[in-house]
């Protein structure tokens, strides 16, 4: 088995999915996780890369965000498109980053990414709150690399 599939269990993917739904259910702001086993390059350029290959800069309002984790590595960044960052402040995203590490110091990875997902929920519904008609633009699946 790979790091990424000793990263998660099937049942945690399915937590996180649907910590993904409910995010999701206040915000027109689309969230992904993308989980590889590590990258050559600077991580930052990584999930950049990651965010144009998943399409999530093809979202209406530009507001998507991209949890990136290299596993091997230990490194993950939350990437949100240029939507999200022409209107907040340019730490915005500094706290949940914080409570993250600190599950994945403590090797707990699921809460870690479900605390950081339905952290970005609650960020994002306050700029980008879910109004009557909007659609689910991304698939809330885990994408894997």
């Amino acid at each position: 088995m790979s790091k990424v599939e000793d990263f998660l269990t099937k049942e945690d993917e399915q937590e996180i999915v649907e910590a993904i739904r409910v995010a999701e259910n206040e915000t027109s702001g689309e969230i992904r996780v993308h989980i590889e086993k590590t990258t050559s390059i600077d991580v930052f350029k990584r999930a950049m890369e990651v965010f144009h290959l998943l399409k999530m800069d093809q979202t209406q309002l530009k507001n998507g965000v991209l949890i990136y984790v290299a596993v091997k590595d230990k490194t993950f960044v939350i990437y949100g498109d240029k939507g999200i960052n022409d209107v907040v402040q340019h730490d915005f995203w500094d706290c949940t980053k914080d409570i993250m590490a600190s599950h994945f110091k403590n090797g707990n990875f699921k809460q870690g990414l479900i605390d950081g997902i339905l952290r970005a929920g609650e960020q994002l519904k306050n700029y980008f709150p879910w109004e009557h008609g909007d659609t689910n633009e991304l698939s809330n699946e885990i994408s894997k690399g």
